[in-house]
């Protein structure tokens, strides 16, 4: 176990706590990370149906996998063997039946078949034969949407969890230094990655690294005008820019980080525009404190934007924690105009300045953690435009 068993009974009663006040009695989280927060489950099972179930008064949740995953359950999670519940082999593919006929069977065995219940309705994962299956065997029941109850209890981190937050983002810095490294005219884009994946799986000394809940990123030539692009055997070209985008993964914990990487002569309208993004991303940091909102580091960091006559439409920024593909985002606050989250000691977010223009584009971002006082970076490394 990563955590203590009272720091697992503290992170039930605060879902409980938000579990009373939405008025659901049991919740269902399909969401691998929120399984991961609420028992210490572990394993890449998550293609398939499972579960953790929390009744508003019990002691401890409920593990609910498939049977041949029960190992991993034992061994991962703090819970009793009784709160470990399998379901058979013969649910697995063999539409009509599915697993969460299963699911069903236990609610009604346990006397909570007229219970209002909450689901993750947008969960990965959670498909609407999901749904089908909880809505046609149960009848008599309430089910609502759960809205991300358990992703916004893990918000605010316990200093244990910002710990592993550090380690994972030494690995990030290790990860990027060596995409750095590699990352000259002629090597190919999926060679540059292979040894980027070695540093971060190597990890350091003291703790290794694990895969991420993202691919590494790495946009390159005009595809730094494009999002999410990973590698392709193209070599990479001398006079071109690379976004690389990748995170270091501790024990499940990301901290993400984008630098730009630019092969040959300096190119003045890239440094020019690389050095007004960082303007922007500092004027956020600078705004980011305890009592502010995603509101004010957003209007910050839109306010160089707009001195300079920069558009930039998507969100900035999202909280971060743990992760499972396909996403190391946690789904609560984004760092966007509107968003009214107050941010609290221990918030950490993802922050991201990408600024795209048509045929190229600039990135750099940081992971930050609320302090006390301000706010403070996991990562220390340089987001001017590397230079090679």
């Amino acid at each position: 176990m990563n955590f203590t068993k009272e720091e697992y009974k503290d992170r039930l009663k605060r879902v409980q706590k938000s579990m009373q006040e939405k008025g659901i009695e049991l919740l269902i989280s399909s969401d691998t990370a929120n399984m991961n927060y609420l028992t210490g489950y572990d394993a890449w099972s998550f293609y398939y149906a499972q579960a953790v179930i929390v009744h508003v008064n019990a002691d401890e949740p409920l593990c609910w996998v498939r049977k041949q995953d029960s190992g991993g359950a034992y061994i991962k999670t703090y819970l009793k063997n009784e709160n470990i519940l399998v379901y058979d082999e013969k649910y697995i593919h063999t539409w009509p039946v599915h697993p969460y006929d299963n699911l069903v069977e236990i609610i009604k065995e346990r006397k909570w078949d007229k219970l209002t219940i909450g689901l993750e309705m947008d969960s990965h994962y959670f498909t609407a034969y999901c749904y089908e299956k909880m809505k046609q065997g149960l009848p008599n029941v309430k089910l609502k949407d759960s809205e991300r109850l358990v992703n916004w209890a893990r918000v605010v981190k316990s200093n244990a969890e910002i710990e592993l937050m550090k380690s994972a983002a030494i690995i990030s810095q290790k990860g990027m230094q060596t995409a750095i490294d590699v990352i000259n005219p002629g090597i190919r884009q999926c060679d540059a990655v292979g040894e980027i994946q070695k540093a971060l799986f190597y990890g350091t000394p003291e703790f290794g690294g694990e895969y991420s809940s993202i691919a590494t990123l790495l946009p390159t030539g005009k595809g730094t005008s494009a999002s999410h692009l990973t590698a392709t055997q193209d070599k990479f070209v001398e006079g071109e820019a690379t976004i690389i985008e990748l995170s270091g993964v501790y024990q499940r914990y990301h901290c993400p980080m984008a630098r730009t990487v630019l092969l040959g002569k300096p190119d003045q309208m890239k440094i020019d525009t690389m050095n007004k993004t960082n303007e922007a991303l500092q004027a956020g940091i600078d705004a980011a404190k305890p009592g502010q909102t995603a509101d004010d580091v957003a209007q910050a960091f839109w306010k160089i934007l707009d001195k300079y006559g920069i558009e930039k439409t998507s969100r900035t920024g999202y909280s971060i924690g743990i992760g499972y593909p396909p996403d190391w985002g946690e789904h609560t606050l984004n760092i966007s105009k509107g968003d009214m989250t107050i941010l609290e000691p221990n918030v950490t977010f993802h922050m991201i300045a990408v600024m795209q223009f048509g045929g190229w584009g600039v990135e750099a971002s940081e992971a930050i953690r609320i302090t006390d006082k301000g706010c403070e970076l996991f990562c220390n490394f340089s987001k001017d435009l590397h230079i090679k």
